[in-house]
């Protein structure tokens, strides 16, 4: 299987990228570098891009395991080099699920499964980066 991109560049600093779901996205640089920060800036799309990949993950099994959630969010943080080529080093996740009834040996268990076995991108981000995982709950 294969995916494709299509990224047009529309002037100044600005991209238009294509995406095989059809939605399209806007990347522009800030304006410290040129930009006018009217889109997405590369490296944060790819912790996007992780959070997203392990969320639908999990909230698949949440779905599977017929979990009582209530909400989830995944925070995500990392640490850029200082040398060119710039890339992250270090990138820390903190899954946070949110219920009165959270049944929290099952749900570590989906962020585990996510992590260790689904997550594609967090296999390409295990290449470059030191990843450290938590999981939060958080009763009403």
């Amino acid at each position: 299987m294969t995916n494709k991109v299509t990224t047009k560049w529309l002037g100044n600093m600005r991209f238009e990228s294509t995406n095989p779901s059809g939605h399209n996205l806007f990347i522009d640089a800030g304006e410290e570098s040129g930009g006018k920060s009217e889109g997405y800036r590369p490296k944060a799309l790819m912790l996007s891009g992780l959070a997203g990949c392990s969320g639908l993950d999990v909230a698949a099994l949440i779905k599977k395991m017929k979990l009582n959630v209530d909400d989830f969010k995944i925070e995500t943080e990392a640490n850029l080099t200082e040398e060119h080529p710039k890339y992250y080093d270090k990138v820390a996740m903190h899954f946070h699920f949110y219920g009165d009834d959270l049944n929290e040996k099952k749900l570590q268990r989906a962020v585990d499964l996510s992590i260790e076995k689904y997550c594609g991108v967090m296999e390409m981000f295990r290449q470059f980066s030191e990843l450290s995982i938590e999981t939060h709950f958080h009763k009403k």
